[in-house]
């Protein structure tokens, strides 16, 4: 009777292991999504992003940009502002309709025109910080997408496009 509990056992337990590894072989690796962004400030493009993420993954980059303006009565450089911008990009699905991102971000752009003192010297512009996020943007297979972060002075858009990239 033990012998027949004994193998029971060890049958049961052979079908379970057998299951699982099945189970675990049928599941696909997450997709890889290769991405481009563009940054766009009154039609012209300033910057521009890339990389490859997995599905569920999240890739975050900083540029930097360090302006220096002419300031004061005698008009001398100085006063500069790091123009930042950081983006974090996250695919968070891909199927035949296209790739589905979310997207943070924080930029520091500096405010037009300039401004000057009481007895017209110069100053410097003011740097504005900016941040946005969007849940899910759609970017359909073979075409951009687009998301206007700031509608004027400046008109700042992203530009996205998407494709899953081969797994090897």
């Amino acid at each position: 009777m033990w012998k027949t509990s004994l193998a029971a056992v060890l049958l049961g337990t052979t079908l379970m292991a057998q299951a699982l590894t099945a189970h675990a072989q049928q599941r696909p690796a997450p997709a890889s999504v290769k991405w481009e962004l563009q940054v766009m400030r009154d039609g012209q493009q300033i910057d521009s992003f890339d990389g490859t993420t997995t599905v569920g993954q999240a890739r975050t980059d900083t540029h930097h940009h360090v302006v220096q303006n002419n300031v004061g009565c005698k008009n001398v450089p100085a006063g500069n502002i790091d123009l930042s911008r950081t983006l974090t990009v996250s695919p968070t699905q891909a199927d035949t309709s296209g790739v589905t991102f979310a997207i943070e971000a924080q930029e520091t752009l500096e405010e037009p025109g300039s401004r000057t003192t009481d007895t017209g010297c110069k100053l410097p512009p003011q740097p504005r910080q900016v941040s946005a996020n969007h849940p899910g943007l759609v970017v359909p297979p073979g075409a951009w997408a687009t998301w206007t972060i700031v509608d004027k002075d400046p008109n700042l858009v992203y530009r996205l496009r998407a494709s899953v990239a081969n797994n090897p």
